[in-house]
């Protein structure tokens, strides 16, 4: 008998500026569908998992947070024999961003960038000359929702200079040439269910910043992609993305070459709201996952 759990997280609010609430629409899917389900956080201790037949994975927004607990939890998952959308395999993989550098290595115009190890000493000198940028943006290796990302620029900020020091003392960090068409385009996102495209937005950043997400001031609209950005994106889903649910490909154009940023397979927000096809294009691949319809 299928019991599906929608996975979502303990809301503290940190993430809950999205104007349309994923979690409910799942919910209201699988309920049009005729399939049993409940939303639960994926960090309740008091969650019998083995009472559920699949896993959806939605919300599971705070998994950075509690790295240790996460990546525990879907071992646990493993171990019952439960299957998860996406697979438990592309979870781990794609929850640190040492992701990137395999699939630039495998030859894709991607933004990697280099991975500074928990302890790395701030050399911004010999950063910007190895990745031939004067301006440098710092990430956590393990993260999302623009977490503990900053910007450097050479004419220097000694304050933000000695808080990305620290955080070097902490965990491991990415730094990678700062990319001007986000600031002037923004960044693109192509969202996929069960492989095929469904719809596209373009997320730009405030005028003041240039983290597009939308709890920093960012706006997102609805577009259509170029033949070229779409081919690009499909082959990077063909690759890395197989039988994934949903995969989400966040990149940028350099000179007319889409450049991935992202690609992101646990968690993402799929702007089910902003374009005709997407809500529609996701009950369908939920139809087809769980009722094989």
């Amino acid at each position: 008998m299928l019991h599906v759990a929608i996975a979502s997280y303990i809301s503290t609010g940190a993430y809950d500026a999205n104007a349309l609430d994923e979690d409910a629409l799942a919910k209201a899917i699988l309920t049009q569908l005729g399939i049993s389900h409940e939303l639960v956080a994926w960090s309740a201790p008091e969650v019998d998992w083995s009472r559920f037949s699949h896993v959806l994975i939605k919300s599971t927004w705070d998994y950075f947070d509690h790295y240790p607990a996460f990546l525990s939890w879907i071992a646990h998952l493993e171990k019952l024999g439960i299957p998860t959308l996406n697979e438990t395999e592309i979870l781990r993989w794609n929850s640190s961003k040492s992701y990137l550098m395999e699939i630039e290595s495998s030859g894709f115009p991607c933004i990697a960038g280099k991975l500074l190890p928990k302890g790395s000493m701030l050399d911004l000198p010999r950063f910007r000359q190895d990745l031939g940028s004067d301006t440098l943006v710092f990430k956590p290796l393990v993260s999302g929702g623009a977490n503990k990302t900053c910007k450097l620029k050479k004419e220097g900020d000694s304050t933000l200079e000695r808080q990305v020091a620290s955080w070097l003392l902490e965990e491991d960090f990415l730094v990678q040439a700062f990319i001007q068409e986000i600031e002037h385009v923004g960044e693109y996102s192509l969202i996929f269910f069960n492989e095929v495209f469904s719809h596209a937005v373009l997320k730009s950043p405030a005028a003041s910043d240039f983290r597009v997400q939308h709890y920093y001031g960012g706006s997102i609209r609805a577009m259509e992609p170029r033949e070229a950005m779409l081919s690009a994106a499909q082959a990077l889903v063909d690759r890395f993305a197989k039988n994934t649910l949903y995969a989400r490909v966040d990149g940028v154009e350099i000179n007319g070459v889409f450049h991935l940023m992202e690609l992101e397979l646990i968690e993402p927000y799929l702007f089910l709201g902003l374009a005709d096809q997407a809500i529609p294009n996701y009950q369908a691949a939920l139809r087809k996952r769980l009722l094989g319809k």
